[in-house]
Parts: C-alpha cells; sequence; structure tokens
C-alpha cells in the first residue's frame, strides 16, 4: 500500500517538478487546481470506499458472485459520474478558480490545464474504482504496481510534451495534461483487464433493474458521505489556498510543494488507514470483532511513533528538498516555515485517517462524515484565519497543525466507544 500511495503522489511530485521548471506563474495555476482536483478524487474515493466495504465482506462470506456484481455495478456507477464531472466542469473554469483567488496572471494557464485534464477524468475514475476492487479481494500488491508502471509513463512523457524535444512542441502545462491522460490510460486497460479475466470480478450478465438499484444504494449508502467527507478536505484547502493567495503567488506555490513533500511523511499513515478497510471488511464477513480492534489499536499507535520520526526528518531536510522543486528564495522560504510546523501534526492525522475508514467500513459513514465536516470547518479553516490574523504565513501553518490534532482526538474518543460495544 505505502508503494501504491507513494506512486499516486509520483503522479503530483512529476508534474510539480517539471511545471516547477516554467516559472512560478505556472507552478501557481497547477496549486489552483489542487483543490478542484482532489473534491473529485474524494467522491471517487468515496464509491471505491463503498465498493471495498462491501466486496470484502462478501469475500469474508465466500460470495464471489455477489462481490462480482457488487464490482460490475461499481464501476458502471464510476462511468456515469464521468459524465456529470466532466460537463460541469468544463462549464465552471473561469467562475471556479476565479473565487478560489486565481488573478489574471494565472487563470489562462490554469484553463490550459483543466481544459484537458477534465477530458481525461474516465482514465482516472474507472481506474481507481477498480482497483479499489482488486484490494476488497485482499491483494494490495497489484493496482500499487499498476500505479507505479503508470507514475513511470508519466515521469518519461512529461518532460517530452511540457518542453517539447524534436518534432514534439512544447505544450507546457498542456503537455503536463496529457501526459497525464496517457499515463492513467494505460491505468484503466490493465486494471479492466485484471478485474475481467484474473480476478473473475466484471461479469457481463445485465442485472434486473431492481438488482443493480439496490447494489447502487448499498455503494452509495457508504459512498455518499464518505465521499462528501473526502470532498470537505479538499475544499478546505481551497479556503486556506484563497487565505494564501492574499500573501502573493509565492505563497501559493510553497504551499503547493510543502503539501507535496509532506506526503512522504504521511504516506504510510495513507497506506494503513487505506489497507485497514478491507481488512477490517472480511473480518466483519467472518465476524472476527476481537481482530477488528486489535488492528486499530495497533495502527493508532503506529501512526504517533511514525508521525514522530517522520516529522523529525522533514524538519532536518527542508530546505534542500525544497530546493529540488523551485530555484525562487520566496518560495523555498515559506515551504521551510511550512514544514517546520504542519509535520508535527503527522501522528495525529493518522489516527484520524484511520478512525474515518474504520467507521466507514464498519457501515457508519455518518458519524465518520460529522467529524470530518467539524474538523475542516469548525477547525481548520477558522484556526487557519485566526493563525493569519495573528502571525501571519506562520499562524496559517500552526492554525492547520492544531486542527488535526484536535480532530485526531474526537475521532479516536468516538471510535474507542464504538468499539467497546458489540458490533452488528
Amino acid at each position: 500500500m505505502v508503494i501504491g500511495v507513494l506512486s499516486m503522489v509520483g503522479f503530483n511530485l512529476v508534474d510539480t517538478y517539471f511545471i516547477g521548471q516554467l516559472g512560478e506563474n505556472e507552478l501557481a495555476a497547477l496549486s489552483f487546481t489542487f483543490p478542484v482536483i482532489m473534491v473529485i478524487f474524494s467522491l471517487v474515493q468515496g464509491i471505491g470506499i463503498g465498493a471495498t466495504a462491501l466486496i470484502s465482506q462478501s469475500f469474508g462470506r465466500n460470495d464471489l458472485p455477489k462481490a462480482a456484481r457488487e464490482t460490475t455495478d461499481s464501476l458502471i456507477l464510476a462511468l456515469v459520474l464521468v459524465l456529470i464531472c466532466v460537463f460541469i466542469g468544463l462549464a465552471t473554469i473561469n467562475p471556479l478558480f476565479t473565487a478560489l483567488g486565481a488573478g489574471p496572471e494565472v487563470l489562462p494557464l490554469i484553463r490550459e490545464y483543466m481544459e484537458i485534464w477534465y477530458f481525461t477524468i474516465l482514465f482516472v475514475i474507472v481506474p481507481f474504482v477498480g482497483n479499489s476492487a482488486i484490494r476488497a479481494t485482499g491483494d494490495t500488491q497489484t493496482p500499487s504496481y499498476i500505479m507505479l508502471f503508470a507514475v513511470l509513463i508519466n515521469a518519461i512523457l512529461d518532460p517530452l510534451l511540457i518542453f517539447g524535444w524534436g518534432l514534439i512542441p512544447a505544450l507546457g502545462l498542456r503537455g503536463a495534461a496529457l501526459a497525464t491522460a496517457i499515463s492513467r490510460g494505460i491505468t484503466l486497460l490493465v486494471s479492466l483487464y485484471i478485474l475481467r479475466y484474473r480476478e473473475r470480478l466484471i461479469t457481463l450478465d445485465i442485472p434486473p433493474r431492481t438488482v443493480l438499484i439496490g447494489c447502487w444504494r448499498a455503494i452509495l449508502y457508504i459512498g455518499i458521505p464518505t465521499g462528501v467527507s473526502r470532498m470537505i478536505a479538499p475544499v478546505a484547502v481551497g479556503g486556506a489556498t484563497a487565505l494564501l493567495a492574499t500573501y502573493g503567488p509565492e505563497a501559493v506555490a510553497a504551499f503547493r510543494v510543502g503539501s507535496r513533500i509532506e506526503v512522504f511523511g504521511t504516506s504510510i499513515l495513507f497506506a494503513i488507514s487505506a489497507d485497514i478497510a478491507p481488512l477490517i471488511g472480511q473480518k466483519i464477513g467472518k465476524k472476527a470483532w476481537g481482530r477488528i480492534r486489535e488492528s486499530i489499536n495497533f495502527a493508532s499507535g503506529f501512526s504517533m511513533v511514525w508521525g514522530g520520526f517522520a516529522a523529525l526528518v522533514l524538519w532536518l531536510l527542508a530546505e534542500p528538498v525544497a530546493h529540488i522543486f523551485t530555484d525562487s528564495q520566496p518560495v523555498i522560504e515559506i515551504v521551510v516555515l511550512y514544514l517546520a510546523v504542519l509535520p508535527l501534526s503527522f501522528g495525529f492525522q493518522g489516527i484520524y485517517l484511520i478512525g474515518n475508514a474504520s467507521l466507514n467500513t464498519m457501515s457508519k459513514p455518518l458519524p465518520a462524515f460529522l467529524i470530518s465536516a467539524f474538523q475542516m470547518f469548525g477547525l481548520y479553516l477558522p484556526l487557519a484565519y485566526v493563525g493569519s490574523y495573528l502571525y501571519g504565513i506562520q499562524g496559517i501553518f500552526i492554525g492547520l497543525a492544531i486542527s488535526y490534532g484536535m480532530g485526531a482526538i474526537i475521532s479516536y474518543l468516538y471510535l474507542r466507544k464504538i468499539l467497546a460495544q458489540p458490533i452488528s
């Protein structure tokens, strides 16, 4: 799972590195696209998590035909979402990014990137849901290797399409979007092949309407609140980005770079939270309640240990790592400031992620949603604005770190209460 998470991060890091060579405006433009892209990914993740919960429980009960039906119907649902996202996305580029604080110097660059990216959503959504189905079987390796291969293709195509080479013209941000489309297209083909021919999880039988709707309803019962919950984070990040935009494009660019570097420290925490979902789902199918409690307690304890270690490493290496992504000294200084504060919350972020993943798989998506909503809108943004008023950019980062700590405490206490009761 760590390999899979780092592979996903690799897409962003490769794009950030090469686009950073184009200039500060191009890097800032990419930063503005991040919250919007993450909103779409959050919806996809909600569907993937809903599918994982159902499919893993079916595997736990050894009901393979039901698992195949749930996999196929989740892919159909993902395809419907593609059409909706493309239509809405293309119609709202200018007003949406203007509302996020994008100025006239970066808005044309954002349009260059997003006009192509929206058409690649098919290559993003379907493989993601498909890989979630593969993970539900207990196989976390194959989806990770698929993503790793796609990252390598993206890394090769990025410099060719962004800067040009030989007969290939320099396409700038459009080239980065095209590289993503091609590499993600490969994951689409490979994922569907594995699901159909190796796992036998795609059925060509046309289900009765009641069966299809019933399966969608079960997926969406978990997927909608989970997806909305996942959307909350990028929406809040968008608010933080707009706040940082008042300090200039350097602050926005630094936020983008710092958050990408930060993921190296949190990757194992995201991996654990993703891995614990199919584990809990299969154990629910087997009614192994003791194993569920043991796994959650171990994962939470490990998060705090790893979080402290990762924070120390990033604090020591902040400046040389920042130099890899940009030569702008103002941006580097803000990145160093970011990595001196936010990594202190890593361990708490892990507990928060594990708690929400566990609640969703236990078919308790509403409490997970409410905790996420309060953490972001009741803590994350208010503390960021208070911190900005008191201490400027540094205060924003301090407020964000505190919000993660308080959110983790709430999540842990609620999950502990649930685990103390018989799980139905």
